[in-house]
């Protein structure tokens, strides 16, 4: 079975969190807020502005190694820096030098 991209889940800003137990809350890593998909046809990576799958091979090579034969996982690709903190300017880094893109994958 073929599966499509849906909608990812998006930060909402806000005051102040909201409350009661109804309520999911997770901290924003600066990376790229990225989709990927396992299914027959195999395994892609999707940003809002297009098919990534070509710029991070090394994180489809991770993904082949879960075994799933089909799934959706919505997460932000990071790169981790010296001090252990995510840095947004580092995956575009990675993709310019062909060095892998993303050591790390923060599923949500």
């Amino acid at each position: 079975m073929r599966l499509k991209s849906i909608p990812p889940s998006m930060p909402i800003l806000a005051e102040q969190p909201p409350e009661g137990d109804d309520w999911i809350h997770e901290v924003k890593a600066d990376g790229y807020p990225s989709q990927l998909i396992i299914d027959e046809d195999g395994i892609r990576i999707y940003r809002r502005n297009g098919h990534w799958t070509s710029k991070y091979r090394d994180l489809v090579k991770e993904a082949a190694s879960l075994g799933a034969e089909n799934a959706v996982v919505d997460g932000e690709i990071i790169v981790l820096g010296g001090a252990g903190l995510s840095d947004f300017g580092e995956p575009r880094k990675a993709i310019a030098s062909g060095l892998p893109g993303g050591k790390s994958h923060e599923p949500h």
